[in-house]
């Protein structure tokens, strides 16, 4: 666990908003969980249309269909207490953001 979180504290600087889904957790760089409510979550994500738009911001994000072009691979869990993250999918840009402080906060970019 503590190799993990080593390691995902080194990989996370330098992410932008370029997502890879993983196949399986073991390909992952992080472990997320989508909850249902927005107060839940660690940080509320806006997917973005064009992948310009999620530079440097921790809270959009751009899906990519290929690992070699993403800047972090993800792997959506299916319990929350596997996840390094929780996130919560917004439908407008101005509502994505970080809910409290995380020790991630600002490294996603």
């Amino acid at each position: 666990m503590r190799a993990t979180l080593l390691t995902l504290l080194l990989i996370l600087p330098a992410l932008a908003g370029n997502i890879y889904v993983a196949d399986y957790e073991s390909s992952a760089d992080l472990n997320v969980y989508v909850v249902d409510y927005e107060s839940s979550a660690d940080l509320s994500v806006y997917v973005v249309d064009y992948e310009s738009s999620a530079s440097g911001k921790d809270e959009c994000w751009y899906f990519v269909d290929y690992e070699s072009s993403a800047d972090v691979v993800i792997y959506f869990v299916d319990y929350e207490s596997s996840a390094d993250l929780t996130i919560y999918f917004v439908d407008y840009e101005s509502s994505a953001e970080w809910n409290g402080g995380h020790p991630w906060q600002g490294r996603l970019k």
